[in-house]
């Protein structure tokens, strides 16, 4: 075995992540921990400053309730999410990161943040619930305000540290372990409570842009499933593994669209200027209830252009010189024209030079002027966050104040946020059922989990039981590609070709081949059925054969591999999901073929699932969906 430093950390609360959710625990966490004498950890692969999805910036707020003004209700926030996620969502857990998130904003306001404020000193918003800001240094912002708390209680956070695998005792997690993606050492953390924040998945599936814009952001690229993996391996029930994300995109850079729908209040059209959105309304009615509320849901949105595609009116185009001229048409006089103009390419440049700074370059290197000339939108690659209007993750037990008698037994069990293994909670994208919470809601949701840890702490003060056999045998799987490469690397001239193992880029592309073709990803315009399931689910199965043989020759080529298994669990997850699912609920999001129609009667429920590590086996459950609103 690679002759690794073995370090023991012992720990209160360990928080594992370094993005919104986990600075938001973190700065719950020291609040609450320093009044009960605990301590608290935080780890994370990357660095805290820049970690996350959030981590190049962001150009709005997506989540601000705007409770106060009386402008909006709770009702209000949990209609729209129903309605988006059609129907399938739990709305104590929507509820409550919506009471809390505009305390959230205003504290990321008070630490530094420039929020957009009109003449009168309001937000500028870009939606209902959308606030813009000068976002290119948000992470770094809330990243700081974390350390700073981290510090002043005498807490510890580990950077560079790539945590893979839950530490059990029984049926309770009891830390984590992991290693340094810098350093020859294997952690051991061993907790009262561990948070589990380590983001969603992309890379699942082949992306659209291979090759030169392989990798490229806005993803986030780094997002590897390892929440998948640890509440999985670890046990938890899982739920909505089958509900993945497809944002729409500028071609090719990824730049996000949100802004010059919502702010600039642009249209997109197919090559020939037909509105899709205006010809495809009788398709609308197949969704019903949710194919006419107002907004539309992302996947309904989605699908409509999806078809134009399919029929062959593609390229699509997002109209932003339109948009442009009709925003500046409406000032008084030239005078005032030409300083909107001014004004609006400023704002339309700033948006991806605050957050995707490929689709600045992109624009210029295709010599695209946004108020000149439309630019190319199109589906991306699906993706798992939980945060957006995507819904996997974790199975977690709500708030009590929330629960009506309904929902209480379903829906509460334990602590707020904790997951079906005592001892584990979760929050940003490695919690289920709560959509729309992005950036702020899950430094919110954050905040809800880390004091709801704590208290686990202080009702369960004794030490974690650790099994120092079960450390050695995970410490030995988890430094097994070294082993691999050092012994078979010289098998053969080229190390990415041996008989004996497989590189994690190799790897990732087999992957990335299998659930592209089988599970509904670009290649096959997002449709699937239950046949190509059933296969994409025997070649999973091969693949994780394969897993055992995965080589790296360094540290950074360990994480890669790790990644890959994480990604693996994450993309196994969802082909059993949208399997056991036996309709189509989501049709921009993927496509049943063989079963092409929403069914309320039988499917208006949850999908969760459980994986046995022992055994190998998941089990498939149906779970009711209960309202708690009117």
């Amino acid at each position: 075995m690679a002759g690794f430093e073995t370090v023991v950390v012992e720990t209160d609360v360990l928080l594992v992540g370094g993005g919104m959710a986990c600075c938001g625990a973190a700065v719950e966490a020291a609040y609450w921990a320093k009044k009960n004498g605990l301590k608290v950890t935080m780890v994370d692969k990357a660095a805290v400053d820049r970690s996350g999805a959030v981590a190049m910036g962001l150009s709005a707020i997506n989540q601000y309730v705007d409770l106060n003004s009386g402008n909006n209700t709770l009702d209000n926030y949990l209609e729209y999410v129903r309605n988006d996620l059609m129907g399938i969502t739990r709305e104590d857990l929507v509820a409550s990161i919506a009471r809390h998130v505009d305390s959230s904003v205003h504290l990321f306001e008070k630490w530094g943040l420039p929020i957009w404020t009109d003449a009168e000193g309001k937000y500028v918003h870009e939606g209902r619930w959308q606030l813009m800001i000068n976002g290119e240094s948000y992470k770094v912002i809330v990243a700081e305000a974390a350390k700073n708390a981290m510090e002043e209680v005498g807490g510890e956070i580990y950077e560079r540290v790539f945590i893979t695998h839950p530490l059990m005792n029984g049926d309770k997690c009891v830390g984590a372990v992991g290693f340094s993606v810098r350093e020859e050492k294997f952690y051991v953390f061993k907790a009262k409570a561990t948070l589990c924040a380590m983001g969603g998945a992309v890379h699942v599936f082949k992306p659209r842009s291979t090759g030169e814009g392989f990798g490229r952001s806005w993803y986030p690229p780094f997002n590897s499933g390892s929440s998948a993996f640890f509440t999985i391996y670890a046990g938890a029930e899982m739920t909505c593994q089958e509900v993945r994300f497809i944002p729409v995109r500028f071609k090719d850079a990824y730049g996000p669209v949100g802004a010059w729908f919502l702010l600039f209040k642009s249209i997109a059209t197919n090559a020939y200027g037909g509105n899709y959105m205006l010809e495809r309304v009788d398709e609308l009615e197949k969704w019903q209830p949710y194919g006419k509320v107002k907004p539309r849901p992302a996947n309904i949105r989605n699908w409509l252009m999806m078809l134009d595609v399919m029929e062959g009116k593609s390229p699509i185009y997002m109209q932003t010189s339109e948009a442009i001229g009709r925003i500046v048409d409406a000032a008084p006089d030239e005078k005032s024209k030409k300083k909107k103009l001014k004004e609006i390419e400023a704002e339309a440049w700033e948006d991806f030079l605050d957050m995707t700074i490929s689709q600045a370059i992109l624009w210029a290197a295709s010599d695209v002027e946004p108020d000149k000339k439309p630019s190319e939108i199109m589906a991306c690659d699906p993706y798992f966050i939980g945060s957006h209007s995507g819904a996997s993750g974790a199975w977690l037990s709500g708030p009590a104040d929330l629960q009506t008698d309904a929902t209480k037994d379903e829906y509460c069990w334990g602590y707020d946020h904790m997951t079906t293994i005592s001892g584990l909670f979760a929050a940003g994208d490695a919690s289920g059922a709560s959509s729309h919470k992005f950036s702020s809601g899950s430094h919110a949701e954050g905040r809800i989990a880390a004091k709801a840890a704590v208290s686990y702490c202080v009702d369960n003060p004794g030490a974690p039981e650790v099994d120092d056999a079960q450390v050695e045998a995970l410490k030995a799987e988890i430094l097994k590609p070294i082993d691999t490469f050092e012994e078979h690397k010289g098998a053969t001239t080229d190390p990415d070709i041996n008989p004996n193992y497989i590189r994690p880029k190799q790897f990732m592309f087999r992957l990335q081949k299998i659930m592209d073709e089988y599970a509904g990803g670009v290649s096959a315009q997002f449709q699937t059925n239950d046949k190509l399931l059933e296969k994409g689910q025997e070649l999973l199965t091969f693949l994780k054969e394969d897993s055992a043989k995965l080589a790296a020759e360094d540290l950074h080529e360990l994480m890669r591999a790790w990644e890959s298994v994480h990604r693996m669990y994450q993309g196994e997850a969802h082909v059993r999901s949208i399997l056991f699912r036996d309709e189509t609920r989501w049709p921009g999001y993927y496509y049943r073929a063989d079963k092409p129609k929403m069914d309320d009667e039988n499917w208006l429920a949850f999908c969760n699932c459980t994986y046995n590590k022992d055994t190998g086996e998941w089990t498939m459950m149906k779970k009711p969906v209960k309202y708690i609103s009117q």
